[in-house]
């Protein structure tokens, strides 16, 4: 087990650093994490180590995966406790920063923007450039020998990259080291998750199917459930797990692996039995699933995930968070909640502004509005999104052109934001045939250019030149009329 847990953890962080993790991003106030991630900092760091936290008033929310980020802070806060050699100050602060075109430019690989900015200072030796330059390297560490992979870094930098942020240091020997994480803004207010149970490990009397390829993987996992009680039907690949679904055979949840071998894929196995079977679980377990259940780093919306290789524990806490709830519906609204667990599926974000940034005179005009955002650079479009649900507009989203004119075949829609450069062909040319399929769809194009050639030819068409921040995206989405060029 000590083997197995050693190389998932290193799978893991190789994924981190290589931008292919499966992040389930959400709406944080890094405020509350902090407090609420306090002891565990402090039993990391040792009595030696003196932690001071500052918070700015008014914080930002920001989206990103918690548990990954505060895997990454427990990582920077041991390498900072080292440096020390277990004393001293060690200092935590947390503040809003725009990041403007300039600096962006100076930077690399840097989006201009509004970030939430989280910075961990210590006292330690420091480092020079030449270690500097190498530090996100894979493997690469100032350790002794044996202790640590040289993956720690490497895995923060990649996470947070991935989740559309950026990461700089600023050290030299003798002087200590500051490490600052700039995580992009957030206009969703913070829902709160319930904690995940963690009583005694109950099992239950369900029936669960069980599709996996691996034999032995799947002897295992039939133990596991039989020895907590639940009844189990196997299937060795996606095709047989069809077979049963299709059946009569009754069942109330799926578990499922996500690369197998077979003519129809496990994600389509899935949706074929939550079309039979509508409100049945679906539980995935993978330790790689990228293309399958993963787009853009993130998780597909609704998908649950227990990731490889997993103990018994886990596995039975999982299983109850998704069957209790409908034991409880089927009990009725007077039922008492179960103890044992909690549902932890992300809620649908609220489309309202934080409770401290006073309401805009133009979120009122734009709510309502239907809009289709197609952008192919993921964080842009999420920022794109973000923004505009906030403001109170239906927004569905594309990464290309033909997904753009799908959606706009589908269901009418009374805007469409698009940027020119696309991956599969001209936004001018989408727009064109959007307003062909909707004559009073109005078009915006969002892109780098002060002005995009041939759209006059649209009418009402304008251009929002990149970057641009909530005013002027407002402005551009609720106002009629003729075109114009807006930055």
């Amino acid at each position: 087990m000590g083997a197995v847990e050693r190389g998932a953890t290193l799978s893991a962080q190789l994924l981190a650093f290589g931008r292919r993790q499966p992040l389930e991003p959400r709406a944080v106030d890094l405020g509350r994490m902090l407090r609420e991630i306090g002891p565990i900092l402090h039993s990391a760091v040792g009595e030696g180590v003196r932690i001071e936290t500052v918070t700015a008033r008014g914080l930002w929310n920001t989206l990103v995966d918690i548990t990954n980020l505060e895997n990454a802070l427990i990582n920077l806060v041991v390498n900072a406790r080292d440096a020390m050699e277990g004393r001293g100050r060690l200092r935590i602060e947390l503040d809003n920063c725009e990041i403007d075109t300039e600096t962006a430019r100076a930077l690399t690989d840097v989006v201009p923007g509004e970030y939430v900015r989280l910075a961990i200072t210590d006292e330690g030796s420091g480092m020079g450039p030449e270690v500097i330059e190498k530090i996100f390297e894979p493997f690469f560490t100032t350790k002794p020998e044996g202790r640590g992979t040289g993956l720690g870094m490497a895995m923060v930098y990649g996470f947070v990259k991935q989740s559309g942020g950026h990461v700089a240091i600023e050290s030299a020997p003798g002087v200590g080291t500051t490490v600052r994480l700039y995580l992009p803004r957030s206009l969703r207010t913070e829902k709160p998750v319930p904690p995940r149970a963690s009583g005694p490990v109950t099992g239950g009397t369900e029936t669960v199917l069980l599709v996996e390829d691996d034999t032995d993987v799947r002897r295992v996992g039939a133990e596991m459930l039989r020895d907590l009680g639940y009844e189990v039907i196997e299937a060795e690949d996606a095709d047989a797990g069809l077979e049963m679904i299709e059946s009569d055979r009754r069942f109330d949840l799926l578990l499922t692996d996500v690369v197998m071998p077979g003519r129809i894929s496990s994600r389509a196995m899935a949706s074929r039995a939550q079309d039979l079977r509508p409100g049945l679980p679906v539980l995935f377990a993978s330790g790689y699933s990228r293309d399958a259940i993963v787009h853009d780093g993130r998780l597909d919306e609704g998908i649950q995930l227990l990731p490889k290789p997993y103990r018994r524990e886990t596995l039975a806490r999982r299983l109850r968070e998704l069957l209790d709830p409908l034991s409880l519906a089927k009990a009725g609204p007077d039922a008492a909640e179960p103890a044992r667990t909690g549902l932890v599926t992300d809620p649908a974000p609220s489309p309202m502004a934080p409770a401290s940034d006073p309401p805009s005179p133009e979120l009122d005009k734009t709510a309502g509005l239907r809009i289709v955002v197609c952008e192919d650079d993921t964080f842009i479009r999420l920022d794109l999104v973000e923004m505009l649900l906030a403001a109170g507009a239906e927004v569905r989203e594309a990464a290309t052109g033909a997904q753009a004119l799908a959606l706009i075949e589908e269901a009418p829609a009374d805007r469409l934001v698009i940027d020119v450069g696309l991956p599969d062909r001209s936004g001018l040319d989408v727009a064109r045939d959007a307003v062909a399929l909707r004559p009073d769809l109005q078009v915006i194009f969002a892109t780098g250019r002060e002005r995009v050639p041939g759209s006059e030819a649209i009418p009402g068409a304008r251009v929002l030149t990149k970057p641009f921040g909530q005013e002027a995206l407002l402005q551009a989405v609720f106002r009629n009329g003729g075109g114009t060029t807006l930055s």
